[in-house]
């Protein structure tokens, strides 16, 4: 089985690629959360307000605020995914040490499971 496994484990180009593209959104991530607090800095400071004015800003900053939360949350599986990457266990399934599909990382980078690890994880099954 130790041999199987060692065969689907990702070559050194295919690691190369995902490192870059996870680069890539993390910096358009940070890129994000920068316009985030600048724009949330900004609303609220042009003068006198009606109270619609006030009760509009007040959402918007919320929905900045919860945009940001997610965004935090989307720069640490990024960061975990590239620190797999270093330790060489990326595209290795932290559930039962099988590999990662390689379409399922294509289409999710930061995959940290294997398709049926994941299914029974959502289900709650040991």
């Amino acid at each position: 089985m130790d041999q199987r496994r060692d065969a689907d484990k990702l070559d050194k180009k295919t690691v190369a690629k995902f490192r870059k593209i996870l680069l890539k959104e993390r910096e358009q991530i940070v890129g994000d959360v920068k316009q985030i607090v600048e724009s949330s800095k900004e609303m609220g400071q042009d003068g006198i307000q009606d109270i619609g004015d006030e009760a509009a800003n007040i959402y918007n900053k919320q929905v900045l605020l919860s945009l940001n939360e997610n965004e935090r949350t989307r720069l640490k599986e990024v960061d975990e995914s590239l620190d797999r990457i270093e330790n060489g266990t990326y595209g290795v399934c932290e559930e039962c040490g099988g590999p990662i599909s390689l379409k399922r990382l294509e289409v999710r980078p930061v995959a940290k499971y294997c398709v049926p690890c994941l299914t029974k994880l959502e289900k709650g099954k040991p």
